[in-house]
């Protein structure tokens, strides 16, 4: 039995939820998402909420039970408080800024890094070692993270690289004379 599953997703006030065919639409103060719904899964809204059940005894059924109810409330966290994430960028200058629609990130290559910020999505730079992403979609603004940080991860010996906010960065020691 999954114990995450069992609980209603609760809907707050100013939140619409609507299943439309194997579509759920929820609509907030920040926006509108939606979640294409599976078959073996049955879904209901009532004044408790979002109640999800499996809907048969099978392994793939118990399966996606827990998983549809918490994309489901992330859905609703999006739409009402929406998600961030932190970069920091750490090296000699290493450093970022948002021009237009491009993020120019400068991190020792030869060339100067232009990232397009995807539709959705917004990118701030309070100063030029701080990245801040935020959206309406967990899965995007983690994606968007983590196609940034890949440009230079940060590496163990002197700790140079793109980190999330909150990481710890295991570091070794150098060479021994």
């Amino acid at each position: 039995m999954s114990r995450i599953g069992k609980k209603p997703v609760p809907v707050p006030a100013g939140v619409t939820a609507q299943i439309e065919g194997k579509t759920l639409t929820v609509k907030g103060a920040k926006g509108t998402l939606t979640l294409d719904l599976l078959d073996d899964v049955s879904y209901d809204i009532g004044d408790g909420g979002v109640t999800v059940t499996p809907a048969n005894d099978t392994k793939r059924a118990r399966s996606f039970w827990g998983m549809q109810r918490t994309r489901i409330a992330n859905l609703i966290t999006g739409v009402t408080e929406g998600y961030t994430k932190q970069l920091l960028i750490t090296g000699v200058g290493y450093r970022a800024n948002v021009q237009g629609k491009n993020l120019k990130l400068q991190l020792g290559y030869s060339h100067d890094v232009d990232f397009a910020i995807p539709e959705g999505i917004t990118i701030a730079t309070p100063d030029q070692t701080t990245v801040n992403i935020s959206g309406i979609d967990k899965q995007q603004v983690g994606q968007v993270a983590a196609e940034i940080r890949r440009w230079r991860k940060p590496e163990p010996y002197k700790g140079k690289g793109i980190k999330y906010a909150g990481e710890f960065i295991f570091r070794k020691e150098g060479k021994k004379k």
